[in-house]
């Protein structure tokens, strides 16, 4: 039996080309249930035609119809190069991650020899995505600064007149839009508070990695708040996400009962972290959140956010990705996440160069997330993202209601997208809640919310 190997893939394909031609046109013709008729489908190099061939490519490999899997698979590796345009880069991604999941079936074996197609590209598969990569991008587009803007403006707001404000930070980007709230407090409060500050050691190898350490980190935080004489005190605390955070909750109770006044506004900021808490009850996952404040049929999800109403915080801000990654159907994952993940790839191009080893960076995260939503199942898939409404409706149910930006707030945003391309804009939603926009597509909502 012939060995396969990335050369002998490409000197000896699976078919012929004849064969491959019958089967494109057989690719059209089918009837697939739901999808799009091959008038609507359009040539192959079409965004719309690459997301049905990886529709059918899915359906392909959870069937374990393997010489169609393989088939279609030959046709995207040769339509979607991974230096191609946006479309075609979007597509190499997926097509990787479709690679990764046919090869842990065990019954496509063949699908395996594909996954040495791209070797040109290994950079993108092994690159770890550090927190310093993303701070050089912060400023090339408003994905992350729209939030920090946003959420800054609303502690700021929530912060006057107290005498010690105290933010738990949960956030993917280790405290990076800190600074900035340290210098608004120096320049904007006539009396700067006592700023404390938690962090989260979630101690899970999630990008962007942090490149230092915790106690490192919080030196810098307090030299730094120091230079603009804003006290500040650092705490970190090893809590995961997998259990709600619950370390931290815990620790927050203790404190409350121990201390002996009520002056300090606590703060819950949540930037892009909490899709990472389980929407549902997986195997081998386990919460120590009181189970005595919730529901026994509650999420993780919906049990974290209670436990958070029971701390009564002044403010909490939830800051994430507005796209539904939840379904335990494979297809539909992958339509969602198609239909979202266009947009990284697309804006890449309006401030990156070609061949630039930045952008190769940036979209090596944006693949690892696609693995993840594609390739993985239970505990191990942990972009689980939810869009906004689902969001309103949890911290709804979960005893809070919604906190209009204020002008201000609005007003500040609204400048930060000036400095960026033409693309970006922002609406301001009927619920008074913030969403970013890129050509007129969400990409990321801002919400405020106080206990009822």
């Amino acid at each position: 039996m012939m060995q396969f190997t990335a050369e002998t893939f490409h000197q000896n394909p699976p078919f012929s080309a004849a064969s491959m031609n019958k089967n494109l046109q057989a690719l059209r013709s089918r009837p697939w249930p739901g999808f799009p008729t091959p008038k609507s489908i359009g040539s192959f190099g079409d965004a719309n035609c690459m997301e049905q061939l990886l529709v059918h490519c899915a359906n392909a490999i959870e069937t374990n119809d393997a010489t169609l899997a393989q088939q279609i698979l030959w046709v995207l590796n040769n339509i979607a190069p991974p230096d191609g345009d946006s479309n075609q880069r979007l597509a190499a991604g997926f097509l990787r991650a479709l690679i990764s999941r046919a090869a842990k079936t065990g019954n496509c074996k063949m699908l395996t020899a594909v996954a040495n197609v791209h070797a040109n590209d290994l950079a993108m598969e092994t690159h770890r995505f550090s927190i310093i990569e993303l701070a050089s991008f912060v400023d090339l587009t408003p994905w992350h600064r729209f939030g920090f803007t946003a959420a800054n403006a609303a502690v700021l707001d929530a912060a006057e007149g107290s005498p010690v404000v105290h933010i738990v930070d949960l956030s993917l980007t280790h405290c990076m839009q800190i600074p900035t709230l340290i210098d608004s407090i120096a320049t904007r409060l006539e009396a700067p508070p006592l700023l404390k500050l938690t962090v989260a050691d979630t101690m899970e190898d999630l990008p962007p990695i942090l490149d230092l350490s915790y106690d490192e980190l919080g030196s810098k935080l307090v030299n730094f708040a120091r230079s603009r004489n804003v006290a500040m005190e650092f705490t970190v605390i090893s809590s995961t996400y997998s259990n709600g955070f619950s370390s931290i909750i815990d620790q927050l109770r203790i404190q409350q009962l121990l201390s002996s006044e009520n002056s300090e506004a606590l703060i819950i900021n949540c930037h892009m972290m909490l899709h990472y808490i389980p929407e549902e009850i997986l195997p081998n996952s386990s919460s120590s959140i009181d189970n005595t404040l919730i529901p026994n049929n509650s999420s993780p999800r919906t049990m974290f956010l209670k436990a958070l109403r029971s701390l009564n915080p002044a403010l909490v801000l939830v800051v994430d990705e507005d796209a539904d990654f939840t379904s335990n159907n494979l297809v539909t994952r992958l339509r969602s996440a198609y239909n979202y993940l266009w947009i990284p790839f697309d804006t890449v191009d309006t401030f990156l160069p070609r061949g630039s080893n930045q952008r190769q960076w940036y979209e090596a995260d944006i693949c690892w997330k696609i693995e993840n939503v594609v390739s993985h199942e239970g505990c191990q898939r942990v972009e689980r993202l939810e869009p906004k409404s689902k969001w309103v409706q949890r911290m709804q149910g979960a005893g809070f209601r919604g906190v209009a930006f204020s002008e201000d707030a609005i007003g500040e945003v609204k400048s930060m997208l000036d400095e960026h391309a033409a693309g970006w804009g922002m609406k301001k939603e009927e619920d008074d809640h913030l969403v970013l926009t890129w050509k007129g597509h969400n990409v990321v909502f801002a919400t405020a919310w106080t206990p009822l």
